[in-house]
């Protein structure tokens, strides 16, 4: 897309930098090398604020915590590969069966870590898991093949999503929540930036649940079950207050079965259901076909314990190809949900378009 409807998220947003440099003596920072047979986790313990933990390419089987604030993990790409360990496991990131963790608590978040540049891959839970962090930055990582998610976060605020390739994850590639085992109204997330992710093959490309005050734009999301899902239920606060922005969600058909708290899925583009005050603008939703209930280009619907999506705005979207419609509303009129100047061919109900 050409156009930028989000003030905070640049059209043409700069990656992550690739230089190394030496260690800065005014600072005291310090770069830790690991090569192939060395521990990752040995130089992560090691490493101080400030530090950056240098992974060089090769495969290395085991699981990462990071409880310090202020370090940087970084690989040399694709070519350096974090897979499940061969032995027991040494870390509860591993014991949850999770690649890569950056840990911290409510009392105590972790702050400022950047993970980058590295493939995380075959494991039973998550590649990438944050919880209880700030300013946490996920940049330049593969996640692929994990058994759930391929990057997912809980409890966290401000974290920064991007440039990433996620794919061919039993879940979402994208997985964002307040808490995942408690029922707690919506968090505000202060600004959480989900963009220029590649997202394809997973179950859906991106969950928002049960969060507020956050942005998904400018990612590529195909060949999923389903786009980009915004979730809320019956605590309040109620989920929302979002940004959609300048997707291209495209040919998201592949079938996935119902599960306890949703149908199966298959051609959902962009869904909102028990969401308020979310603005989904500019996106290119097309092609995503499908006869579940959720099916369609951009969905409306009340969740599934009832509650309304209520005062979202359906603007400036190109929609096409998308079935049964490109703009499906199953909330009553009396929600206050608006649907202006969308270029799309058919609506349920009808005179949305």
């Amino acid at each position: 897309m050409k156009k930028c409807h989000t003030a905070y998220v640049a059209c043409a947003a700069a990656l992550i930098g690739t230089g190394l440099g030496a260690a800065r003596p005014v600072t005291g920072s310090v770069v830790h090398v690991v090569r192939p047979g060395q521990s990752i986790q040995k130089a992560v313990d090691a490493a101080k604020a400030g530090d950056t933990v240098v992974v060089k390419a090769g495969t290395y089987h085991e699981s990462v915590k990071l409880t310090k604030s202020g370090v940087t993990l970084r690989g040399e790409g694709a070519r350096t590969v974090i897979k499940p360990g061969r032995k027991k496991a040494a870390n509860s990131c591993a014991e949850g069966g999770n690649g890569i963790c950056v840990v911290g608590t409510k009392s105590r978040p972790v702050k400022n870590v950047t993970v980058a540049k590295l493939t995380v891959t075959g494991f039973t839970k998550a590649g990438v898991f944050g919880v209880g962090t700030d300013h946490l930055a996920v940049r330049q990582v593969t996640a692929e093949k994990n058994k759930v998610w391929g990057i997912a976060e809980e409890r966290s605020v401000s974290s920064l999503i991007r440039g990433n390739t996620v794919r061919n994850n039993g879940d979402a590639g994208v997985f964002l929540a307040n808490t995942l085992l408690t029922e707690q109204g919506a968090k505000d997330t202060k600004g959480t930036i989900v963009d220029l992710n590649r997202l394809e093959g997973n179950r859906i490309g991106v969950t928002v649940r049960r969060l507020r005050n956050l942005t998904v734009a400018h990612n590529d999301v195909t060949g999923n079950c389903a786009g980009v899902f915004v979730v809320g239920d019956e605590n309040k606060p109620k989920a929302g207050k979002a940004i959609v922005a300048d997707n291209r969600i495209n040919g998201n058909n592949k079938y996935c079965p119902k599960t306890a708290r949703l149908p199966y899925l298959k051609g959902s583009g962009i869904v909102l259901t028990g969401a308020e005050d979310t603005l989904v603008i500019g996106n290119e939703v097309t092609g995503n076909t499908g006869k579940s209930p959720l099916s369609g280009g951009i969905v409306l619907y009340k969740s599934f314990v009832g509650t309304t999506s209520e005062r979202n705005r359906i603007t400036d979207n190109r929609l096409e190809r998308n079935a049964p419609a490109d703009i499906v509303n199953q909330e009553s009129a009396k929600r206050n949900n608006t649907f202006q100047r969308n270029t799309c061919g058919s609506s349920k109900p009808a005179g949305l378009c």
